[in-house]
């Protein structure tokens, strides 16, 4: 065999002790030999992630153009960067970015004609970039601001509060996780939800629950207001009506897109001391219901309840409305097949905006919000609504739109400046930046096809190239994927995929793969649980038909998944070993019999499974990446980063750590005569799960996995 510069044996990597932990599943025994790694704070823990870096730096290290990458992908970085304009009292506020500082930072003005002042710079909190901005409530009369600080990426957070005229208040709320913030409409206090005292980093999170918060007062004169102690899995959120009357009470078994709704009067309560008898409006989880608006004696509810592309209707209060009453529900908008109705909001008094993605592209409608009556459509340029502003007592609205090639488009429009109801509302572009250094824009183009994944389903793939490219199955070629949690792929920018097409004259690919929201519940649910396996074949699916199409070809293709995405490149990496030449699994689910022991894991079983249920634990083991590592004769396991981060409080590292503990184990005794691709894992310290992480260490990451794709996939780097 003949070795390379990028060849590493499988001797080199390091093994675990193995301990004797054997479970037995419904009769099964399951051997657990690297147990003790899910403790973080072990020796064993902390010596196996040493030594995991150890190997992966020098070679992510000794890539010749990781000096070019680096110096590339922070200038093309570094330009200005607005967020979406919001009203909130007085003022307008909006995030900014210079270019390449670590936060955004948030700016007040009188009008948009006049420069901005900061008013809140995350930036001043830690001095590493490891502390951001979480949540952002402010009050009704816009005099207030309720914000969350979140530390090293967790997904818990600590709310402050902070006045428009800039002073700091001296409420605290610490805890917070999975939460909304709910202000009532006279600025007395805030709802909010968390889980109770938790005592170690792993430990699994149940009981989430309601609080209020009185502002001016201490924590323990918080106030539980709401419960399920016979639902220990249910995630709890509010939200308070557009009028101030209604607080709306969702519950979420885990990440069960179906929910229950509901509601309390809050003019009956004029203190809240204590719980609140809730009323149901809808009691049952067989469906997606979501408040809209209401007023004294109904609610508009989007919803997906015999309509997998949703619908809004309009529902009494005062009356529980499930579903099999759904006959006197009023149908305001209808399910459209063809489109999902993705979002509505009440807007201007008396009107209904509404978004709809059709192949998974959006598009905006203005509706009489009393009868569901189509006004019109508000021309956008092609793209994906990523952020909107737009109130019911407001007649301004903000249009926050990206594509793959331009950062945003940001467009304001005034109902105050239409006649009537039906006078279309006219869109201005205030703010827009298309250029970045080095990048023409237009020397790049984007397709969308539709291929055939193995069970005949039609699934859509975006694909972007330089318009230069030669379909000569040679080029470097990126395939994205998630496939999950009712999560839809939409056209986004990035700055990294822009330098793979400009610097390694590559391909991108991004397949909406079953188990995403693309085309609504049947889409989602096509690709969860023991239909798991329809995602998995979507992606290989993907890979195929790049390949057939002559974009690339196996040595020359990388897939990339993050979270759940992970789970999904472990498993195709498992499954079609020859189709990839490089695997990325990054914060990936890979211990799929244990996911749900610890902190949230429990909230994916709607999407997984339970593996302690034996018909769930069947179609489960069959694909857990952990537990079907295997290799076949002369074949060689994919080169492989395999990342994940010491804070991540979601996804805990431990899954990489057996994962990689296992599959060295494996490749030490079984491979060693042919493995000789790199197998790496990258453990991140002082980080989570994604969220909120600095710019710098952004670029760090991003930067690392470039040079390991280069290295692996002998990319050619052009200046």
């Amino acid at each position: 065999m003949t070795s390379s510069s990028i060849d590493i044996n499988p001797k080199c990597y390091p093994l675990v002790e193995r301990g004797n932990v054997v479970d037995v599943y419904h009769g099964k025994k399951i051997p657990d030999p690297y147990r003790a790694l899910e403790e973080p704070d072990a020796e064993i823990t902390k010596d196996f992630v040493q030594k995991i870096n150890s190997i992966s730096r020098p070679f992510i290290e000794a890539c010749g153009f990781r000096n070019s990458m680096r110096e590339r992908l922070t200038s093309m970085w570094d330009y200005e960067k607005f967020g979406c304009p919001s009203i909130h009292g007085d003022y307008y506020y909006y995030f900014y970015n210079s270019g390449l500082q670590n936060h955004y930072v948030l700016y007040q003005q009188k009008s948009l004609d006049e420069k901005g002042s900061v008013f809140m710079d995350p930036n001043t909190w830690s001095e590493d970039g490891t502390t951001s901005l979480s949540h952002t409530s402010w009050t009704e009369d816009g005099t207030i601001l309720a914000y969350g600080v979140s530390d090293k990426g967790s997904d818990c957070s600590t709310i402050k509060f902070k006045k428009c005229t800039g002073e700091e208040l001296f409420d605290v709320i610490p805890g917070v996780k999975f939460s909304g913030l709910a202000w009532l409409h006279d600025n007395s206090g805030v709802f909010y939800s968390k889980y109770p005292e938790v005592q170690t980093t792993t430990e699994k999170h149940e009981y989430h629950s309601l609080y209020f918060h009185r502002l001016g007062t201490g924590l323990k004169e918080d106030v539980l207001v709401y419960e399920r102690r016979d639902h220990p899995d249910y995630f709890i959120s509010a939200c308070v009506s557009n009028d101030g009357k209604f607080l709306f009470v969702t519950l979420y078994k885990g990440s069960d897109t179906k929910n229950q709704l509901y509601y309390f009067d809050l003019t009956t309560r004029p203190k809240i001391d204590g719980k609140l008898e809730l009323v149901p409006l809808f009691d049952e989880s067989d469906a997606t219901y979501s408040e809209i608006d209401s007023d004294d004696n109904s609610a508009l509810i989007l919803t997906n309840f015999k309509a997998s592309m949703f619908k809004i209707v309009r529902v009494k209060l005062g009356q529980k409305a499930t579903s099999n009453q759904n006959n006197i529900w009023e149908v305001i908008i209808d399910e459209d097949k063809k489109r999902k109705l993705d979002w509505a909001m009440a807007i201007d008094g008396n009107k209904l905006l509404v978004c709809y993605m059709e192949d998974v592209k959006h598009s905006l409608y203005i509706h009489d919000l009393n009868d569901g009556k189509l006004l019109y459509r508000i021309p956008v340029k092609t793209g994906t609504i990523a952020w909107m502003y737009g109130c019911k007592n407001k007649s301004e609205i903000f249009v926050y739109l990206i594509s793959f090639f331009t950062p945003s488009i940001i467009y304001k429009g005034d109902f105050a400046s239409c006649s009537s109801i039906s006078t279309p509302l006219q869109l201005i572009e205030i703010r827009r930046r298309t250029e970045i250094e080095g990048i023409k824009t237009n020397d790049f183009k984007v397709e969308q096809i539709f291929y055939t994944s193995k069970d005949g389903t039609k699934v859509p793939m975006f694909i972007l190239h330089h318009k230069s490219l030669k379909l000569d199955g040679n080029n470097g070629a990126i395939l994205y994927g998630y496939g999950g949690f009712n999560v839809s792929k939409v056209p986004d920018f990035s700055i990294s995929r822009l330098l793979f097409l400009k610097h390694f004259g590559g391909v991108c690919a991004i397949a909406n793969i079953r188990g995403g929201g693309e085309y609504g519940e049947k889409w989602h649910e096509g690709g969860i649980r023991d239909k798991k396996q329809n995602v998995f074949d979507d992606f290989i699916c993907a890979a195929e038909e790049l390949i057939r199409l002559k974009y690339t070809k196996p040595e020359k293709l990388t897939i990339y998944g993050e979270s759940n995405g992970g789970l999904l490149t472990a498993v195709c990496a498992q499954q079609r070993p020859d189709l990839f030449g490089a695997v990325v699994v990054a914060v990936g689910v890979l211990d799929m019999l244990r996911f749900h022991k610890f902190t949230v894991g429990a909230a994916w079983v709607p999407e997984f499974g339970n593996p302690d249920v034996p018909e769930d634990f069947e179609f489960i083991y069959k694909y857990s990446p952990l537990h079907q590592i295997s290799v076949q004769p002369n074949v060689q396991w994919p080169a492989m980063l395999i990342r994940s981060a010491d804070h991540d409080d979601r996804v805990l590292c431990l899954h990489t750590l057996k994962y990689l503990a296992q599959l060295y184990y494996t490749l030490r005794t079984e491979a060693c005569d042919w493995q000789t691709k790199p197998v790496l894992g990258r453990i991140e310290v002082n980080a989570g799960h994604g969220g909120g992480k600095p710019t710098n260490r952004t670029i760090d990451g991003i930067v690392d996995i470039f040079s390991f794709w280069q290295r692996v996939l002998n990319l050619k780097w052009i200046d």
